[in-house]
């Protein structure tokens, strides 16, 4: 029912995830980044505590395997799960329990993992991955954006899909990016066209959020912006 991909970028320590599927709101259920501990999917039939308790392992400085591993071993009706995670190392991790549906794969790069259920085939994680190390030196959102659609390129899920999501944790504890198509029939596509909306104004939000009294546009006639 999804196909993800998550990662860390060397040059400035972000974590992000791109995701798609044919259920609605994916990303509300299934993304969980925390900016300077690491990312964790939890996918299939998801458990989102999974992916609240990986962050907090990580947290306390598990590496990826051994957050996987400890979450494999405590966790009832993991066969149902999968389950991805990368580490301030840039390590990354997988595990597809048994019980995962239909045709699933997950794919290794540097600092970059993807995984996905019910897929068209098993080749779609790998073409996520290589298109994100082939744009090597692009900036990181765009990276996911366009590997998300590598996957979708390849086959994607077995159906068409309704959801997809971006969420970027950078140096502030909230998301510098998270962005949502929720049910749309065109999702990456609609995803896409939110970003190009909404990447001029990342920088302005934040500085509004340490400091309004010098953010840029603060209080001018007309702004409206939240």
């Amino acid at each position: 029912m999804t196909f993800s991909l998550t990662a860390r970028c060397p040059d400035t320590g972000m974590f992000g995830m791109v995701i798609s599927s044919s259920s609605p709101a994916v990303a509300a259920r299934c993304v969980h980044l925390r900016a300077t501990v690491g990312a964790v999917a939890s996918q299939n039939i998801t458990d989102p505590v999974l992916g609240q308790i990986g962050l907090d392992l990580l947290a306390r400085g598990l590496s990826a395997a051994a957050v996987r591993d400890a979450l494999v071993a405590s966790t009832p009706f993991i066969a149902y799960r999968q389950l991805v995670v990368v580490d301030t190392q840039g390590r990354t991790t997988s595990y597809s329990g048994s019980n995962t549906l239909g045709i699933h794969a997950t794919h290794c790069g540097e600092g970059a993992i993807a995984a996905g259920n019910m897929l068209a085939n098993a080749q779609v994680p790998a073409a996520m991955v290589s298109d994100y190390q082939a744009s090597a030196g692009k900036p990181f959102v765009e990276r996911l954006l366009s590997a998300l659609e590598a996957g979708l390129a390849q086959g994607g899920e077995a159906g068409p899909v309704h959801s997809a999501g971006l969420c970027v944790v950078r140096d502030v504890s909230w998301p510098i990016v998270d962005l949502r198509v929720d049910w749309s029939e065109s999702p990456i596509e609609a995803l896409r066209e939110l970003w190009a909306f909404y990447q001029p104004q990342v920088d302005a939000y934040i500085d509004r959020a340490k400091n309004p009294s010098v953010a840029p546009g603060f209080g001018v006639a007309g702004d409206d912006r939240a």
